[in-house]
C-alpha cells in the first residue's frame, strides 16, 4: 500500500525502467565464447597435420633411404594436402553461404577423421612405392578437410564474435583460429619427438603411423561441439541462400579480395616452406649421423616459437587494429630475416643461436600475417558472400603454401655453396615481406570491432542503389 513518504514516479520513469528491464541482457562470456571456439578449434588439426608431414617425410627417408628420396614421392606427400586443401576451401566455401555454416563444419570433420586414418594406415600389396602413392591420394582427400575448416569454421567464428565483449573481438578469433594453427604446429612437431624416444630412435614405419594417427584425435574430439552449433545469427540474417548478384559482387569486393589473396599467398609461400624444411635445415646443421630424437627436439623448440607471436598480436589486434598489426609484423620479420641471410656463416655454427634467431623470424610471422590475414579476409566482407571470399583468399594462401614447397628447394639449390643455399630463401622471404606491408598499407580498409555489421549495411546500400532486391537476403527466403 502506497505511502506519502515514498517518492512519486513520474510516467516516464516507468517507461524508462520498463525499457531497461526488457533489454537483451548480454550472454556470459563462455556461452558466448563456445560458438567461437567450436568453429574456429578445428584448425587445430590444420597445424597438426600439416607439420607433422615434415617429420614423417624424415622419417620416411631414414627408412626407405633412396627408394624415398630419389623419387618424386618426397615433394608429393608433403605437397598433395595442399592441392585437397584448395580443393575443400573453394566447395567448402560455396556450401557454406549456400547451404549452411553449422552442416558444412560437420562434413569437413567426418571426411578429416575418415581420411586421416587411411593415411595413417597406408599400404599396398607390400610394395613400397605403392604404399607412398596411397600415402599421397589419402593426404589429398585429407587436405580436402583441413579446406572445409577454413570457410566453414573461421566465417563462423568472425560472426559469433558478436556476441563477445566489444574491444575483445579480434583477440577471440585469432585465439581460437590461428592460435590454434600454431598449437598444431607445435604439436606437429613434438608427437614426432616423443613417438621417437619411446622408440628408441629405431622402428621407424611404427614411428610415422604413429604420428599421422594422432592426427585422428582432434577432429574427433570437437565432433560433440559441433552436432550442437547453431547458425550465427548474422548469417541467418544476411545469407544469399536463394541467389547471388556475382556480377555486383565481383564489382565491389574485387579488387580487394586480390589484396587480400596476394598478402595470403606471399605470407603462406614462405611460411609453409619454412616450416615442413624446418626438420631438413636442422639435420643439415647437425649432419646425417644426429639422432632422430635430436633432429626433432630442435624442430619442436623452433616450432614454439610460432605461439607467443600469436598470442601477442592477438592483443596487438585489439589495439592497432589488424590492417596495422599485419604491416608491423610482417616490417620487423623482412629486418630480421635480412640479418640472418646476412650472418648465416656464424649462427650455424651455433645451434641455440640459430635456433632462438629463426624462432623469432617465425614468430614475427604469426604476429602480422599469420594472426591477421584470416581475420581480414572473414571481417572484409558482407556476411552474405563471406564463405566464397574466404574461400577463394585462403585457396589463394594455400596455392602458395604449395608452390613454396616445390620452389623452396629450387631457391636453395641456386646457392653455389652450403651457405648460400640456406641464405638465399631469407633473402627471398624478407623481400616477399616488404612487399605485403605495402600491399595491406596501401590497399586494405580498416577493420574495427563493428566491421561485421557495417560491412553488411554497406553492402546492402550497394546493393539497392544498383536496384537488386535485398528482401532476399536471410535463411528465410526461399
Amino acid at each position: 500500500m502506497a505511502t506519502d513518504l515514498e517518492p512519486k514516479r513520474s510516467p516516464g520513469e516507468d517507461v524508462e525502467e520498463a525499457a531497461v528491464s526488457d533489454a537483451p541482457q548480454p550472454r556470459p562470456f563462455k556461452e558466448a565464447a563456445m560458438p567461437v571456439f567450436a568453429c574456429g578449434a578445428g584448425l587445430f588439426s590444420d597445424g597438426y597435420i600439416n607439420n607433422v608431414i615434415g617429420s614423417v617425410n624424415t622419417l620416411l627417408g631414414t627408412q626407405y633411404g633412396e627408394i624415398y628420396t630419389n623419387s618424386t614421392a618426397s615433394q608429393n606427400v608433403s605437397a598433395i594436402a595442399f592441392a585437397g586443401t584448395v580443393v575443400g576451401q573453394l566447395l567448402f566455401g560455396y556450401l557454406s553461404d549456400r547451404w549452411s555454416r553449422s552442416n558444412s563444419l560437420l562434413a569437413s570433420t567426418i571426411i578429416l577423421i575418415v581420411f586421416t586414418a587411411l593415411a595413417a594406415g597406408s599400404y599396398f600389396k607390400g610394395s613400397a612405392v605403392g604404399m607412398f602413392n596411397m600415402l599421397a591420394a589419402w593426404r589429398f582427400f585429407v587436405g580436402i578437410g583441413i579446406g572445409g575448416e577454413y570457410p566453414a569454421g573461421s566465417v563462423g567464428a568472425a560472426e559469433s564474435t558478436s556476441e563477445l565483449k566489444k574491444g575483445t573481438r579480434h583477440r577471440w578469433f585469432i585465439l581460437f583460429t590461428n592460435t590454434m594453427i600454431n598449437a598444431g604446429f607445435v604439436f606437429g612437431a613434438f608427437i614426432p619427438y616423443v613417438v621417437a624416444a619411446a622408440a628408441k630412435n629405431k622402428y621407424y614405419e611404427t614411428m610415422w603411423r604413429t604420428s599421422l594417427g594422432i592426427g585422428v584425435i582432434f577432429p574427433c574430439a570437437l565432433l560433440y561441439l559441433r552436432f550442437k552449433l547453431k547458425e550465427p545469427e548474422e548469417f541467418a540474417k544476411e545469407s544469399m541462400r536463394k541467389a547471388t548478384p556475382y556480377r555486383l559482387v565481383l564489382g565491389f569486393y574485387g579488387f580487394r579480395l586480390f589484396c587480400v589473396s596476394l598478402i595470403w599467398f606471399l605470407y603462406n609461400f614462405s611460411v609453409y616452406a619454412f616450416g615442413i624444411y624446418s626438420s631438413s635445415i636442422l639435420s643439415g646443421l647437425y649432419g646425417d649421423k644426429a639422432p632422430l630424437t635430436t633432429v626433432f627436439g630442435w624442430n619442436t623448440v623452433i616450432n614454439m616459437f610460432y605461439l607467443p607471436g600469436s598470442l601477442a598480436g592477438a592483443f596487438v589486434s585489439d589495439a592497432l587494429g589488424p590492417k596495422y598489426t599485419l604491416a608491423l609484423g610482417v616490417s620487423v620479420q623482412a629486418c630480421i630475416g635480412y640479418i640472418m641471410a646476412g650472418l648465416y656463416g656464424k649462427l650455424s655454427q651455433n645451434i641455440a643461436a640459430f635456433a632462438v634467431v629463426y624462432g623469432i623470424f617465425l614468430s614475427l610471422g604469426e604476429f602480422g600475417p599469420g594472426n591477421n590475414i584470416g581475420l581480414l579476409a572473414a571481417k572484409t566482407c558482407a556476411t552474405g558472400v563471406r564463405g566464397r571470399y574466404y574461400g577463394i583468399a585462403a585457396a589463394v594462401g594455400k596455392i602458395g603454401a604449395f608452390v613454396g614447397t616445390y620452389v623452396f628447394p629450387v631457391i636453395q639449390r641456386a646457392g653455389n655453396n652450403e651457405t648460400q643455399s640456406a641464405q638465399y630463401p631469407f633473402w627471398v622471404a624478407s623481400s616477399l615481406a616488404i612487399l605485403s606491408a605495402a600491399i595491406c598499407l596501401i590497399f586494405i580498409p580498416k577493420v574495427d570491432q563493428d566491421t561485421i555489421k557495417e560491412e553488411n549495411a554497406r553492402f546492402r546500400a550497394y546493393l539497392t542503389s544498383k536496384g537488386w532486391d535485398v528482401n532476399q537476403l536471410g535463411m528465410d527466403k526461399e
